[in-house]
């Protein structure tokens, strides 16, 4: 099976945009895995249930995790956050490489997890808290004490995320084509491996 793909990095980071691009690159490559979550889902954003993510209740949330069906999960900011099994594996049955998007707390547990085949680590940074500060701003989805709570992470985040021998690559997300270049390198010799070496994206860009 393929080996699976996380990414982490702090919230407004920018991680989403770049995963996007390379579903949209290589379709028949890669796949979501789609995290569960106790948040309501953001109206601003459309967000769907089942798309971005499995929305649930509290309850629902803490069965599902005694009963041992959760590869990781985190609270954060009031809410719970994780990745079942049955959602990875969804996606790697389907011979795809499966792109999980978690957080910090949910790196180390899937670093302890025997369940995944040697992952492939990336942390996206932001060039400054400044700017970081500034995306999250935009966005308009959040209130103050969400911004201060998640620039407060973000600092936690960023120290871990450039801890030697935490992620296989680092890529400070500036420039959005230069970091997808950068994401794109990284990746590419599994994706290559999956398509058999003939290193051909599925809309038939050469990869």
């Amino acid at each position: 099976m393929a080996r699976p793909l996380v990414i982490c990095g702090p919230s407004g980071v920018g991680k989403g945009t770049l995963f996007k691009k390379l579903m949209e690159e290589f379709p028949a490559a890669f796949a979501l895995s789609v995290s569960h979550t106790t948040r309501k889902p953001r109206p601003a954003l459309n967000e769907k249930d089942g798309v971005e993510y499995h929305f649930v209740s509290r309850d629902e949330m803490k069965t599902a995790i005694a009963a041992g069906e959760f590869i990781e999960n985190a609270e954060f900011s009031g809410n719970m956050y994780g990745t079942s099994k049955k959602a990875v594996r969804t996606v790697l049955e389907a011979g795809k490489i499966c792109i999980l998007d978690i957080e910090m707390e949910g790196v180390k547990q899937v670093k302890a997890c025997p369940d995944l085949a040697h992952p492939m680590y990336a942390f996206i940074k932001p060039p400054s808290m400044e700017v970081l500060e500034k995306r999250l701003r935009d966005r308009k989805t959040e209130t103050e004490e969400s911004i201060r709570k998640r620039l407060d992470k973000a600092r936690e985040e960023l120290q871990f995320g450039e801890e030697k021998g935490n992620f296989d690559v680092v890529i400070v997300n500036d420039d959005l084509e230069e970091a997808y270049k950068k994401l794109r390198e990284f990746v590419l010799p599994e994706v290559k491996r999956q398509q058999g070496g003939n290193g051909t994206a599925t809309n038939g860009s050469k990869a």
